[in-house]
């Protein structure tokens, strides 16, 4: 485990990399601090929870297959915690399927191995460019008994609050700047600058209603209009 941060600097973004393989660990830790990055390294899901109690962090790169939990147990975990930190996936495995799985499991984005050094680099500046995007404008709805504000992350009901990811805040902006109009998967993807199939989509429209909807076999709020995409219902705050 490297413990020598260096001094934070609020120009620079900090990663933490989460892999048991020291070389690989060592060689993308080298690449991001030479494009700007402020970056630790853990071996394991149980130094990266030690690492993430004294240290705060921009983003997560997590390896999937681990000694003690595999990223998707890591990252699960954490957002059971309710924490929306970002996270990208790194894993050698690159069916459809795993993808999947790793946007179930709350990842925000997902490379496989063998891959290009700078495409992580432009993946993560990706993810922080997307988790800092807001609405032009301080507009909240009511969906349901949630008020969503487009400036946050997250739905509150009196003191109750519920932390989004990244990608499911996203994808709630990118519906409730078409409140009551129908938007095509491709559209949604395109609006969130999501670069996956439109399963993707279906998978955190999946996760947003357990969140919204009191019955998500039956969803009130976030419905599915049958070969056209998804239609947010949602009164103005």
């Amino acid at each position: 485990m490297d413990i020598n941060t260096p001094e934070k600097q609020t120009s620079k973004s900090h990663i933490l990399i989460i892999d048991d393989d020291e070389r690989i660990c060592t060689l993308v830790s080298r690449f991001l601090h030479e494009h700007g990055f402020i970056v630790l390294m853990a071996h394991s899901a149980n130094e990266a929870d030690e690492l993430m109690m004294r240290f705060e962090f921009d983003a997560l790169v997590v390896d999937v297959m681990m000694p003690d939990r595999t990223g998707l147990e890591f990252i699960h975990d954490l957002r059971q915690s309710g924490s929306n930190i970002p996270t990208l996936l790194l894993t050698a495995l690159g069916e459809a399927a795993d993808r999947i799985s790793g946007f179930e499991s709350g990842a925000d984005d997902y490379l496989s191995k063998p891959f290009e050094p700078i495409e992580l680099v432009l993946r993560l500046k990706a993810i922080l460019r997307r988790t800092k995007t807001t609405i032009s404008n301080d507009v909240s709805y009511m969906i349901g008994k949630w008020s969503f504000d487009p400036k946050y992350d997250e739905l509150k009901n009196g003191n109750d609050i519920v932390s989004l990811t990244s990608m499911e805040a996203n994808l709630l902006r990118a519906l409730s700047k078409s409140t009551g109009e129908v938007v095509s998967r491709g559209e949604l993807a395109s609006r969130c600058n999501i670069d996956a199939g439109e399963r993707t989509i279906d998978v955190q429209v999946t996760r947003l209603r357990r969140k919204l909807e009191e019955n998500t076999k039956s969803p009130r709020y976030l419905q599915t209009i049958r070969g056209k995409g998804y239609l947010l219902r949602a009164d103005m705050g």
